[in-house]
């Protein structure tokens, strides 16, 4: 096991300032991130996992330190077959705490190796979301503070096709 090694998953569906200090900051922990991109269809994702990982891509730049990969099944099956074994998550709200713990609960009791890690974003970005930047940008709303450049011009193309 190697503890310089770390997965943050997530749907970014879409990615937000959020999720990005998140990463930024987890590069400060562990040399290597592995930014896993769920399929989460039970979310019902507004974009592929092919556009979540571009829009990842695009924002990110090409950072050694950072590597994006696509998530389908169980995170454990995923950090098995990667090797690494703590999983980064953020935490906004103590109303997140419940639902994280019982994941990570759950994950160990799948994978004793696993261990989760949280972080808290920045203040500025605790009550973002990417449901309540879905919902802003469909009637119109300007994400521009709240979204990197590659997501808003995504959403900005779902919301005027949705008016037209």
């Amino acid at each position: 096991m190697n503890s310089s090694r770390a997965i943050y998953p997530g749907s970014f569906d879409p990615v937000h300032f959020g999720h990005l200090d998140v990463i930024h900051r987890s590069t400060h922990l562990f040399s290597n991130l592995i930014v896993a991109v769920a399929a989460s269809k039970s979310k019902g994702p507004l974009f592929s996992v092919e556009e979540r990982m571009a829009m990842l891509r695009e924002t990110l730049g090409d950072n050694p330190a950072i590597t994006i990969l696509p998530l389908e099944g169980l995170l454990v099956d995923f950090a098995r077959e990667h090797g690494v074994f703590t999983v980064i998550r953020g935490l906004r709200a103590v109303s997140d705490f419940e639902f994280e713990f019982q994941m990570a609960l759950m994950n160990r009791k799948l994978e004793p190796r696993l261990e989760t890690v949280y972080l808290t974003p920045k203040e500025d970005y605790t009550y973002l979301s990417s449901r309540i930047m879905k919902e802003v940008a469909c009637f119109g709303g300007d994400v521009s503070q709240l979204v990197p450049p590659s997501a808003q011009a995504r959403l900005a193309r779902l919301s005027s096709q949705d008016s037209a």
